[in-house]
């Protein structure tokens, strides 16, 4: 009778403090990881990926906030997650909840400071571990948060396309959420650019209510009445660099989104990467002649918009043309998002995830360069 008495008073006990801090505790295991490689574009292709990676293993992700490099801030911006995009949609897919959160309710119950351990797959640096806060973004990433580690673990041969060779089992039978409630990854657990396998996911990755009524504010205020064609220029010269290596890079970033990721439907070349002003303003003319009422074109670019020159071409078809003012990238892809057709950059991260957002809403996209044009069609009707 005692015996009972002490387990009903344990039970009671344990209800009161799980009643009082209302916190609801995954029994399948968190994960954690710092979106440390590359800007939005980058990061956005490594989220889809870490998604589909915890539905494999069917722990609950920890929404990282975006990553940002200001001018004149010597570190990392962490901006959270659901400051762009909303988090409800993505329960429709999966568990997940933002690192916010996760630091505040959930942190303190099972992951204490003296059991975060960092993942990497081997050793990062000269000090024999994953120095999971060394270098910029790392180290702000994780110092937003307080948290600091207490040792390293090295998961390879391990990876992480749960999709194929039975992944998901090998990585919980190695690390059960038993033993290892929580994975703190020291970068993203998913490849780049995006696997296939993961891009549909896009679908439930939809722009914050700030970031729409935005978007749609400048649609109905700047633009003029009617459709409009969206387009984003790649041009800074850091780009010019990137496609210095088309030669010996036939996937370049994100260029399997236009030429497959076998290169089954083309080869990269210099003009999809960096497109001459010719072939944008004969392309773009060519994508507005085969629409109707399109009144406006909208430029998102990281440096030369080409305002002038695409202004005087279109000048006789009297479409205007337009460019956010302040920049603000992310009003950029929201207004993208919704344009009549889209021309983007092939090898474009930023282009990519338009391009991702269109196709889960029937939209169409097309890209410079890309069929490369035969000399006849150059000739023809499309002459500037």
């Amino acid at each position: 009778m005692a015996a009972i008495l002490i387990y009903i008073l344990g039970f009671s006990i344990t209800f009161c403090l799980s009643a009082a801090s209302n916190v609801y505790i995954d029994p399948e295991g968190y994960i954690l990881y710092c979106p440390c490689m590359g800007r939005f574009g980058n990061q956005a292709d490594h989220f889809l990926g870490a998604l589909g990676f915890s539905k494999g293993l069917n722990r609950t992700l920890v929404l990282p906030p975006w990553i940002e490099y200001r001018y004149g801030e010597p570190r990392s911006i962490q901006v959270p997650f659901d400051t762009y995009f909303k988090v409800e949609p993505l329960k429709e897919y999966h568990r997940v909840l933002t690192m916010e959160e996760f630091m505040k309710d959930i942190a303190p119950q099972i992951w204490t400071p003296d059991k975060r351990i960092a993942f990497c797959y081997t050793m990062r640096g000269e000090s024999g571990g994953c120095n999971a806060k060394e270098g910029n973004p790392f180290g702000p990433f994780w110092d937003t948060y307080d948290v600091d580690f207490v040792g390293s673990e090295f998961y390879g041969p391990l990876h992480y396309d749960t999709y194929h060779h039975d992944m998901s089992t090998k990585w919980n039978e190695k690390y059960p959420p038993s033993e290892w409630p929580v994975l703190a990854f020291t970068g993203a657990p998913a490849s780049f650019p995006v696997q296939i396998e993961n891009r549909d996911l896009h679908k439930y990755l939809q722009w914050s209510s700030s970031i729409q009524d935005k978007a749609r504010n400048f649609i109905k205020t700047v633009l003029p009445r009617g459709g409009f064609v969206g387009i984003h220029l790649r041009n800074g010269i850091d780009w010019v660099q990137v496609c210095k290596h088309v030669p010996q890079s036939p996937n370049l970033f994100s260029a399997p989104q236009c030429l497959g990721y076998r290169n089954e439907h083309g080869t990269l070349t210099n003009e999809i990467c960096q497109p001459s002003t010719e072939t944008i303003l004969r392309q773009l003319k060519r994508v507005i002649r085969g629409m109707d009422d399109v009144k406006s074109v909208f430029v998102a670019s990281d440096s030369n918009h080409m305002l002038k020159e695409i202004g005087n071409a279109l000048k006789r078809m009297e479409i205007s043309v337009h460019r956010l003012e302040p920049s603000d990238p992310h009003v950029d892809l929201a207004i993208l998002g919704q344009a009549n057709h889209f021309i983007g950059n092939c090898v474009s991260s930023f282009s990519a995830f338009t391009k991702r957002e269109r196709d889960a809403r029937g939209l169409p996209t097309s890209f410079w360069g890309f069929p490369a044009e035969k000399a006849a069609v150059k000739n023809d009707r499309d002459e500037l």
